[in-house]
């Protein structure tokens, strides 16, 4: 089953730009073979880390068909692919070429914040179209409004085609909610860094990580420790880590890490406008931290 290749370390991976904006290739190959290299799981373009939503369609199609031409099917890859317009989701279905793709992540419709019948309604419609397996993703900082855990619930029991949720409300109740009534292989994601011990502690199946862009080692063994149930070797990368997960995101994703990396000189820290780059101050910080 899908489900099963994605549970682990899943890296939203962000999209290299050159100093005019255009797509750094070259970047981006250096930084896919280095989260395959740390032995992440999984990898997500197209998603908010991605800039997705500065990228137009051609951009987009030529970002896809190349992250699926240099993992070579190593590892799978799940797609970013939403938004608040659910007749524009569903023709972009045969925009894309599937092939090389085991599932998309579709945020949660933002913006004109539906209802939660709106969100059940948006969903169903594109399980029954989609040609590969959805994972949900709540992220209510960024859409304004949430999906409810008993939301979340009604499609995984009713959608086969709807195999999971990212999880990024930084609610643990609601997180534990889902775990405890969710169906069989039905997965929790965590998409806060710093909440994903914890949320492994309750059950989750993993995470989408930002931070593994930067440390795809640690992140993906933390990750594989707390499955497993060996949480003082967790515990031990979960600190490691949390000081600079916290400084990516005081400017906005993802100019943080994008920040970070180019200190890693994996790529440089240009981002797309409205996104400006990361500030002195936030570079001396990540620089000590570092």
């Amino acid at each position: 089953m899908q489900a099963k290749k994605l549970k682990g370390t899943g890296v939203a991976l962000v999209t290299p730009f050159n100093k005019d904006g255009s797509i750094d290739y070259k970047g981006f190959k250096k930084l896919i073979e280095r989260c395959i290299a740390g032995k992440v799981d999984y990898l997500v373009p197209l998603g908010t880390t991605g800039e997705s939503v500065t990228l137009d369609a051609a951009e987009r199609r030529s970002v896809l068909s190349f992250v699926v031409e240099i993992v070579d099917k190593r590892l799978p890859i799940m797609l970013g692919l939403g938004g608040n317009n659910t007749n524009e989701i569903l023709r972009a279905f045969d925009d894309y070429d599937f092939s090389g793709i085991s599932a998309i992540l579709s945020v949660s419709p933002y913006y004109n914040r539906p209802t939660q019948l709106g969100i059940i309604g948006h969903y169903r419609v594109l399980a029954q179209e989609c040609p590969v397996p959805i994972v949900l993703y709540n992220v209510p900082s960024r859409t304004g409004s949430t999906i409810e855990a008993t939301t979340t619930l009604e499609l995984a029991h009713t959608e086969k085609n709807i195999i999971g949720i990212k999880e990024a409300s930084a609610s643990l109740e609601r997180m534990m909610q889902i775990v405890h009534q969710r169906p069989k292989d039905f997965l929790v994601i965590s998409g806060d860094d710093a909440l994903t011990l914890p949320m492994l502690a309750c059950g989750a199946d993993g995470l989408i990580s930002v931070i593994a862009n930067s440390y795809p080692k640690e992140c993906a063994a933390m990750v594989k420790y707390g499955m497993s149930g060996d949480f003082s070797a967790a515990r031990k990368l979960h600190y490691k880590l949390l000081d600079i997960t916290n400084a990516i995101f005081t400017e906005g994703n993802p100019s943080g890490i994008k920040g970070l990396l180019s200190l890693q000189k994996v790529c440089e820290e240009h981002v797309r406008m409205p996104l400006v780059p990361a500030s002195k101050i936030l570079m001396n910080r990540m620089t000590q931290l570092l």
